[in-house]
C-alpha cells in the first residue's frame, strides 16, 4: 500500500511552473487560505525572515508573529490592526509582543498572489525606521527579478 502511494504521488516527473501554481492554488482552496506566505530567499539561499524568527529569544514571540501571519493568509486583503500598507505595494504585519515590544514583518504580494515575507524586526521607535523599509524594498526588487 505505502509503496503504491509513494510511487504514484512522490516519484513523478517534474511539473511545469503552471502545474505547480495550479497545485498550490488547489491546496490553498482546500486549506481555506486566500494567499500563501513564503519566505524571501537570497541569492546565497538564506531566508532572512525565517532566520530572524528562529533567533527570537521567546517561543511565545515566534508563535504570536506566526499567528498574525496566518491571519493575513486566511483574511487577505486585511487591514488594521493586523496589517498596514507601507507604500509601493509593501505591507507590514503588526504584532504586539510581551513587555510592550512590537514586531513587524514586511511583505508584498507577488504576481502569483503569494505573500512574500521580506524583512522582520523589533520596532524600537514610533516611526518605522527608513533603513528597514529600504531593506524590504531591496529584497522585493531582488525577488521580482528572480534567480540569476
Amino acid at each position: 500500500m505505502y509503496r503504491t502511494w509513494y510511487i504514484r504521488l512522490v516519484v513523478k516527473k517534474p511539473k511545469s511552473p503552471a502545474e505547480i501554481l495550479e497545485a498550490q492554488s488547489q491546496a490553498l482552496k482546500k486549506q481555506g487560505k486566500r494567499t500563501l506566505a513564503i519566505f524571501f530567499r537570497t541569492d546565497a539561499g538564506g531566508e532572512p525572515v525565517r532566520e530572524w524568527l528562529k533567533g527570537l529569544p521567546s517561543p511565545e514571540d515566534r508563535k504570536r508573529i506566526g499567528e498574525d501571519i496566518k491571519t493575513v493568509e486566511f483574511g487577505w486583503p486585511i487591514g488594521m490592526p493586523v496589517c498596514k500598507p507601507m507604500g509601493d505595494g509593501t505591507y507590514e504585519v503588526r504584532t504586539t509582543l510581551a513587555q510592550n515590544r512590537i514586531a513587524r514583518v514586511l511583505f508584498y504580494i507577488d504576481k502569483e498572489g503569494r505573500m512574500v515575507l521580506l524583512h522582520g524586526f523589533i520596532k524600537k521607535t514610533w516611526k518605522t525606521p527608513e533603513r528597514d523599509l529600504e531593506l524590504a524594498k531591496i529584497n522585493k526588487a531582488k525577488h521580482q527579478r528572480g534567480p540569476k
